[in-house]
């Protein structure tokens, strides 16, 4: 299970402080699948973050009792100067997973080809998320953050994501960002709505896009 109690948090600007999220409460069971609605500036991608670990909470605290990924397709726990191989093995070792039994699957996945062994900072956008969906995957995790990876590649490469995430992980936790109505209802059991920082949690799907509808209008 996962629990966020009271999570607030606040960036300090040249405007002065500016509060992005309000006191946010949400708990996540086993295999439950939860989307996140909310207009750009909503602080949907600061919560994955917050949940991830990536960065801290500025009040109130969030307790992971499941194993959580990074943000899909975010590439920004890449080492730039390290190989793509590199970056798969020193995650690999921080996770305590052996790499060797992940080298070939993340180099079908990502099709980088020779890139595998050239420097992260060269690569694209497209290539750094392909290969951060891919090296979440070979890392197994209870819960996976899901922050617009269906964006990532065209439509082939979709269609292998939804295929990896959706159908071989069906079973484990998922909290998704998306602008996306499809995949919230497609893959969602619950919805949370972000509003002015705070956010309403919803069991029926209809009920939070009314309301995020009537929120961006």
């Amino acid at each position: 299970m996962i629990e966020l109690r009271d999570v607030t948090k606040v960036y300090a600007t040249h405007a002065g402080r500016h509060q992005v999220l309000d006191g946010i409460d949400l708990t996540i069971h086993s295999g439950e699948k939860i989307g996140i609605l909310g207009r750009n500036g909503a602080g949907k991608s600061t919560l994955i973050r917050l949940m991830s670990g990536a960065e801290r909470p500025t009040s109130g605290y969030i307790h992971r009792g499941m194993s959580l990924s990074w943000p899909l397709a975010f590439g920004g726990t890449f080492q730039g100067s390290l190989t793509g191989l590199d970056n798969l093995k020193f995650i690999c070792r921080v996770y305590g997973v052996d790499f060797r039994d992940k080298v070939a699957y993340v180099k079908d996945f990502t099709e980088l080809g020779k890139y595998m062994r050239e420097p992260v900072k060269t690569y694209s956008a497209g290539m750094r998320a392909r290969l951060a969906f891919a090296i979440s995957m070979a890392v197994e995790f209870d819960c996976f953050l899901i922050d617009e990876i269906i964006s990532v590649g065209d439509s082939r490469f979709h269609a292998k994501c939804q295929h990896e995430l959706f159908d071989k992980r069906r079973d484990r936790a998922m909290i998704m960002v998306s602008h996306e109505a499809h995949n919230i209802r497609d893959h969602c059991n619950r919805v949370g709505v972000l509003i002015a920082g705070k956010m309403q949690i919803f069991d029926d799907i209809d009920a939070a896009y009314a309301i995020y509808q009537a929120a961006t209008s």
